[in-house]
């Protein structure tokens, strides 16, 4: 169901930490509301709804599965939050909850990434495209601001006197993921590649694109990758990860990579060399979460670090507290000096993209990033898991793509043996 829509009722599935993050974000969104949150625990959904109903962006209501709430006629997209394990089934169940008449939806958004595997994404995709709704893949950095007028600047100044930018650098860091199903491959689909890599790829290729200019701008057409688990497979380190899990997360037998790095090398239309290079870590200790990018041209350069971009508070080893993150995401200390990230949901691009996603859904129209490109940020993932297992640069697409799991998704990776 298509058409310009004045109003976007939107319901949120999965309300646990990335669920809370965008409904906060609704506070710089117009023209919809935060109207119903289902979880796999009922008391994250009630106060993921509190929490809507509170700062003002919607009465939210709890719903008791995800076809209730496509049922809703007040509900008109829905917003996949879930853990990455669920989000073939919930698709499932929207799609049959359409197809079978209970309801009708404008469009659907799905966070990263869009599967565990190309087979995964590619489904989620046919699922979408089946039922004849919009879709939406929310990567958020290529909506922060500081991404989004960087690069304007950039483009608009350095490369249209000087020539067109070579080099993207994209690099996610922090010390680990809040919840256990995080860190277990089989769950996750992978590690920190599979987490966060899915945000730096996408990201530096977004920068290396020309203003305006479909993907296809740019054809990948090497990977080179390499994985490794340099910090939690240490047994100290290991034993803290099987008690925050009650003993389900086992880093000495089923370890995941905390760090990877990958080399993307893509062809313009002229066929000249693009690089993407991304970097991604579960083992930063630091203030908390630390975004990096830069874009390297010929007579020009761009850099952002979130951790440079607001206030710098100090506390003294007098001044002491509870454990929180009232100043970063994934904060690690309470004292020292300390950066702050002023309004993490527009610095991290979570008010942009939402804001972009529910304008798009209104005017009837596909949004800039669709699940065809999580898909293909999801082939790119793949191909460097394979990469790393291969210990050898591939080409893109690799032969076999489609159907790869990488070994840490089979609980088959282990460095140590």
């Amino acid at each position: 169901m298509t058409g310009v829509r004045q109003r976007l009722g939107v319901g949120m599935i999965g309300g646990g930490f990335v669920g809370r993050f965008h409904i906060r974000s609704w506070l710089g969104v117009r023209d919809s509301d935060v109207l119903g949150v289902v979880s796999r625990r009922k008391t994250t959904a009630e106060e993921a709804a509190a929490l809507a109903a509170g700062i003002g962006v919607g009465d939210a209501r709890v719903f008791g599965s995800v076809t209730e709430m496509v049922a809703d006629p007040s509900i008109n997209a829905l917003w996949i939050l879930a853990p990455n394990f669920t989000r073939i089934e919930i698709m499932e169940e929207i799609a049959h909850a359409i197809e079978t008449g209970k309801g009708e939806l404008v469009g659907i958004a799905c966070e990263k990434p869009l599967g565990r595997n190309a087979a995964e994404a590619r489904r989620m995709l046919e699922l979408a495209e089946r039922c004849g709704l919009l879709h939406g893949y929310l990567e958020n950095q290529l909506f922060s601001p500081a991404v989004v007028r960087g690069k304007d600047i950039l483009w608009a100044r350095g490369a249209a006197l000087t020539g067109p930018p070579y080099l993207a650098r994209a690099a996610e860091e922090h010390s680990g993921p809040h919840m256990p199903w995080f860190w277990e491959g089989e769950l996750q689909g992978g590690g920190v590649l599979n987490d966060m890599m899915c945000h730096s790829v996408e990201v530096a290729r977004f920068l290396l694109t020309p203003p305006g200019a479909p993907r296809e701008a740019l054809t990948p057409v090497k990977v080179t990758a390499h994985t490794s688990c340099l910090k939690w497979q240490e047994p100290r380190y290991a034993a803290q990860l099987a008690a925050r899990s009650d003993g389900a997360v086992d880093y000495l037998e089923r370890p995941a990579e905390d760090f990877a790095r990958a080399l993307v090398e893509y062809r313009d239309r002229e066929g000249k060399e693009r690089v993407v290079e991304a970097t991604t870590s579960w083992c930063f200790v630091g203030a908390g979460l630390r975004l990096s990018m830069e874009l390297l041209g010929p007579e020009y350069s761009m850099t952002v670090n979130t951790l440079d971009a607001g206030p710098r508070l100090f506390f003294s080893r007098e001044v002491s507290g509870a454990a929180g993150e009232d100043l970063v995401e994934k904060q690690n200390a309470e004292m020292g000096l300390m950066p702050v990230v002023s309004d993490e949901e527009s610095e991290y691009g979570y008010v942009g993209e939402n804001r972009h996603m529910v304008q798009s859904f209104l005017a009837g129209k596909p949004p800039s990033e669709t699940f065809a490109d999580g898909v293909n940020v999801t082939e790119l993932l793949m191909s460097a898991y394979m990469s790393a297992e291969q210990e050898r640069t591939i080409p893109f697409p690799p032969p076999g793509l489609e159907s790869f799991v990488p070994a840490v998704a089979r609980g088959e990776w282990n460095p140590r043996k």
